[in-house]
């Protein structure tokens, strides 16, 4: 009878150290949700991103005032009786 308890007993030991220290035990399972968490927070970014590029489209399709403003800022588009003036401030 005692030889059954201390095989069940080590058997016991050999189950809870593969359980919390095997191939898929606490360190695998605590990697896999740092790798969860990060992948999260770059699926935050990028529904940020399209949410602007979801209003940006909306914008370009209903006015010209965006249209206008990307022609600006990025082409440095000017009316005919304006004048561009620009400045920059060198920092030290």
């Amino acid at each position: 009878m005692r030889f059954i308890r201390l095989a069940l007993i080590t058997l016991l030991v050999l189950v809870h150290g593969q359980l919390w220290l095997g191939d898929s035990g606490l360190p695998r399972v605590m990697g896999l949700q740092g790798q969860l968490d990060a992948q999260l927070a770059a699926n935050g970014l990028a529904r940020q991103r399209n949410e602007q590029l979801a209003a940006e489209v909306v914008d370009l399709k209903e006015g010209l005032e965006m249209v206008e403003e990307k022609a600006r800022y990025d082409l440095g588009m000017v009316k005919p009786d304006e004048i561009l003036v620009q400045w920059s401030v060198l920092a030290r």
